[in-house]
């Protein structure tokens, strides 16, 4: 909360890219005063664009164009040669061109006017698109503007290249995360009712997507590197993410391929699956409206934690220099602050998650150990909550944090591959590249078994690491009877997360190739692709913790329970057909011979509720 409150008070992201005056001003909006400065706090709303004085001989000092500048309402289109000229130009457009303390009836009186009016003659020029600059139009001048301009950009950090990324495509980015919520609901409306040919099609669109995409990137890369205009570093780093992003595609391309060719018998299996879950997700319809609640929560934190971001990066202090004019000083430690947010970005995103999950574990147990099932319990959904908020919100945060402190070496080791790989060994690079697998495989072990503690929460009523040990303990005994069930629907599902990066990501690289001036958009495009991932997986997710709950509370029926009068099973005839025909399946391909999965250790015969 300190570092929130101390990002929005001292910084000012649109200084980010709307640009600033010499004295303080942001351009396009209203300001405050700064103490010294006396030409602070003007309303410069109508005043867009930052107009440089002696904008044909522009030198860079320490990062800052040594030219005065200014907040205009429009760039002059035409030369304007004489003071007579300006005095016109100001008349006409209402743009003044001279500094603000000059009135436009002294441009051609006061003797200082040639000090605090532009240096003549001034060029035609235009508005730059992105960063709200006069360009001037002038070959000359333009050279000499472009390569100081060049310059600063390219000696920023990347952290404020970033951020100047962002803020540029905001708005595609807000988008692309609506096109990502609508595939995402549309997928969840089409498992709730599957069928064969759905599968199938599914299946197709996820293999033309991948291809496609992997397709999209390398043209890209190879339209952007044999492009001699790019000279500056954002354009650069633009070609190099996309090699990246085209060789990730590529390989996730050729091993997804591989899987569905090798788990394509099991597809019937699949379908049968998802209709079990179906049947129970009509026993609680408001199952499938849980991941909205999850999906606003997510949205509104993340445009809160976008915010801080961009007040972080833009955070500093206002300092006058001589004849009143002010400079801003980036603060000391900025991105350690920066680092220590990005965490909390990870575990908070992670936390709400899994609240999303406890809540979807809660209402199917509360519905699988209900002994009428014609008649489940009501407001099932309600009851999870009110039990999640009440007694287990500390299972959800250190379920979330151990995913985190998880995640946080992966990107760290990520980070420092990026900064090494032009002076590492090959060895070095290989070494980077398995740890970071390795904690990547950790991370989807880890995600299975809090899955499974969070379902023996809401079944035990315990605290998280007495849930994860009973979870271990069950799923050890049970593991070849539930993994062979439950992972097939799990890669369906993970297909549909596929499908829906896929066709966002594709629709980002459409929106983001038009901008390419001075445009960081590769970042914006990660974030686009790691939204469009936690959507469909928020939304998708009903039905793996549907499914994986159900096949846990099964295994603890089979436990606790023998099938005799005294003790019935509260499983159904569908679900225990189902079982017993996957591990049939699964037992004939191993050619063993195993008694049927129908009868437990004592030899009882497992009697379905009627």
């Amino acid at each position: 909360m300190f570092i929130t409150g101390y990002a929005v008070m001292a910084g000012a992201a649109e200084r980010l890219v709307l640009g600033y005056d010499s004295f303080g001003n942001v351009c396009g909006r209203k300001n405050t005063p700064v103490k010294g400065a006396p030409l602070s706090g003007q309303d410069m709303t109508n005043k867009k664009y930052v107009f440089f004085l002696n904008s044909c001989s522009l030198e860079m000092q320490s990062l800052k164009i040594s030219s005065v500048s200014l907040c205009v309402s429009s760039c002059p289109q035409e030369q304007l040669n004489s003071l007579e000229d300006l005095q016109i130009f100001a008349r006409n457009n209402g743009s003044c061109l001279c500094v603000y303390n000059l009135n436009i009836s002294s441009y051609t009186l006061n003797p200082k006017a040639a000090e605090l009016c532009p240096t003549l003659p001034v060029p035609p020029s235009k508005s730059f698109p992105l960063f709200n600059r006069c360009v001037p139009q002038n070959p000359e001048c333009y050279s000499k503007y472009a390569s100081v301009l060049i310059s600063m950009v390219n000696e920023m950090d990347v952290f404020h290249r970033i951020l100047s990324g962002i803020l540029a495509g905001r708005d595609t980015v807000i988008g692309l995360s609506f096109l990502a919520l609508a595939f995402s609901f549309i997928l969840v409306l089409a498992f709730r009712f599957i069928r064969t040919l759905l599968v199938h099609t599914l299946i197709a669109l996820v293999v033309f997507g991948l291809l496609f995409v992997s397709g999209v990137l390398w043209w890209l890369y190879y339209d952007y590197r044999s492009d001699p205009s790019t000279e500056l570093e954002t354009e650069k780093e633009n070609v190099r993410f996309l090699l990246g992003y085209a060789i990730f595609s590529t390989v996730v391309t050729v091993v997804l391929l591989s899987l569905i060719l090798v788990l394509r018998k099991r597809l019937q299996f699949t379908i049968q699956l998802f209709q079990i879950v179906g049947k129970i997700l009509g026993r609680i319809p408001f199952l499938l409206f849980q991941p909205l609640w999850t999906f606003l929560i997510l949205i509104v934190f993340w445009l809160f934690w976008v915010a801080v971001l961009l007040s972080l990066g833009t955070a500093g202090t206002a300092q006058t220099t001589s004849g009143g004019q002010v400079e801003y000083r980036a603060l000391s430690g900025i991105s350690y602050m920066a680092w220590y947010h990005f965490v909390g970005l990870i575990w908070t995103s992670e936390f709400i998650l899994a609240c999303q999950q406890m809540t979807i574990a809660g209402a199917v147990v509360t519905c699988y150990f209900n002994r009428n099932k014609n008649n489940p319990p009501p407001h099932p959904v309600l009851a999870s909550i009110s039990v999640l908020f009440c007694y287990h919100l500390g299972t959800a945060v250190k379920g979330s944090f151990l995913i985190t402190i998880l995640r946080i070496p992966r990107i760290v080791l990520l980070y420092l591959y990026n900064i090494l790989r032009q002076k590492e060994s090959a060895c070095a690079k290989c070494l980077f590249k398995c740890c970071f697998c390795w904690f990547g495989c950790q991370e989807i072990c880890l995600r299975y078994f809090n899955q499974h503690a969070y379902t023996t929460t809401a079944i035990n009523g315990t605290n998280f690491c007495t849930s994860a040990k009973d979870a271990v303990f069950i799923l050890a005994k049970n593991s070849a009877k539930l993994a062979s069930i439950s992972c097939f629907g799990g890669f369906i599902l993970f297909l549909g997360k596929v499908f829906v990066v896929c066709f966002t990501v594709f629709g980002g690289l459409m929106a983001f190739n038009y901008h390419r001036e001075l445009q960081a958009w590769v970042v914006p495009l990660l974030l686009v692709g790691f939204f469009a991932y936690l959507m469909s997986h928020c939304f998708l997710s009903v039905f793996e913790v549907t499914a994986d709950a159900m096949f846990l509370c099964f295994a603890i029926d089979m436990e606790t329970n023998d099938g005799s009068e005294e003790k019935p099973y509260f499983v159904d005839q569908e679900l225990l057909t189902f079982v017993s025909q996957s591990n049939k399946l699964t037992e004939g391909q191993k050619h063993r011979s195993t008694r049927c999965f129908q009868d437990n250790e004592d030899g009882t015969e497992l009697q379905p509720m009627v």
